[in-house]
């Protein structure tokens, strides 16, 4: 079957050693980090459960402590340690840091390459493409260096791949319907799918984080009023009110009704933008084209390391 001219040849292309080595450290420093948070808040959950079971086993018959009493106890201590462990590793090592840190890198790596794909400027069209490649090389250790806090921290290994891929080097040649083709469907399609796709999973964890804190506040009233009519109060609202606390940290930590706001805005950008791809008819429109695409990823992407540095 014949293929359509404007079809690009290539699916994708393989980004730079340095994308690949902080989209790693990124992933790695996000999940070590929320698992830290889950893990304190579990462990708390558990010393608050603790407490209220070691609250209700009955003295030994000499008045002392019973058996039981006693591993609960030590239980209950252990539980409080480990947290505090979790604590200090997470103010220590700062996993955040480097999660956000590593993942502005790698968005500036990924941007940059897109720019040198499609020959948008500052990667424009020239005669000799090892120009535009010694640039590229050097732009990419402007980068390098100006994020050398988190540099320092991606692993030695990555540094052996290339830094400008024979891929990337084979979109570059494409002809100029074959680039467009290939931007409008793996950058642009690929990108706005991308957000609405996160945009609809953050709005449904939104819901579901809501309804859960709203059916535990209401538990905790009603318990709370069913032991003032009883004189005592239920040992189970210790626990449920950890619980809320965690779950209001947790909510905070993952910001999801400000990412709905974000994603959304962002994809409906990206689609005016995709709007605009028709007027691009020549190398110098499509060069605009992509820097304004490019432009909006670039500032969505400040605004979410923006937000993560207020964790």
């Amino acid at each position: 079957m014949a293929t359509d001219a404007s079809t690009s040849p290539i699916e994708s292309f393989d980004y730079p050693a340095i994308f690949v080595a902080a989209d790693l450290l990124s992933g790695h420093a996000q999940r070590l980090y929320l698992w830290l948070v889950r893990g304190e808040y579990l462990l708390l959950l558990s010393a608050a459960g603790l407490a209220c079971t070691l609250a209700e086993v009955p003295p030994a018959l000499d008045g002392t402590r019973s058996p039981a009493a006693v591993y609960l106890y030590v239980a209950y201590v252990f539980a409080f340690l480990v947290s505090l462990v979790l604590l200090l590793t997470r103010s220590l090592k700062k996993p955040e840091q480097d999660w956000y840190r590593a993942r502005a890198l790698a968005e500036s790596v990924k941007t940059s390459s897109w720019r040198y794909c499609m020959r948008a400027e500052p990667f424009g069209d020239v005669d000799r493409v090892a120009i535009r490649r010694a640039e590229f090389s050097s732009y990419l250790h402007t980068i390098l260096v100006n994020n050398r806090a988190v540099g320092e921290r991606l692993h030695p290994d990555a540094g052996m791949a290339d830094q400008i891929t024979a891929s990337m080097d084979k979109v570059r040649a494409l002809d100029f319907d074959q680039r467009k083709s290939f931007y409008l469907e793996h950058r642009i399609r690929e990108q706005r799918g991308w957000y609405t796709a996160k945009a609809r999973r953050s709005k449904m964890a939104s819901r579901w984080w809501f309804g859960l804190g709203v059916a535990t506040y209401g538990v905790i009233l009603l318990l709370v009023l069913a032991g003032f009519r009883e004189s005592r109060e239920s040992p189970v609202v210790g626990i449920l009110v950890v619980m809320a606390s965690s779950m209001l940290g947790w909510v905070q930590i993952r910001k999801h009704n400000e990412l709905v706001s974000s994603y959304t805005l962002t994809s409906h950008e990206i689609g005016i933008i995709q709007g605009k791809s028709q007027d691009a008819q020549d190398e110098k429109g499509f060069s605009a084209f992509v820097n304004d695409a490019e432009l909006a990823f670039s500032r969505e992407h400040t605004q979410w390391v923006a937000r993560g540095a207020s964790i």
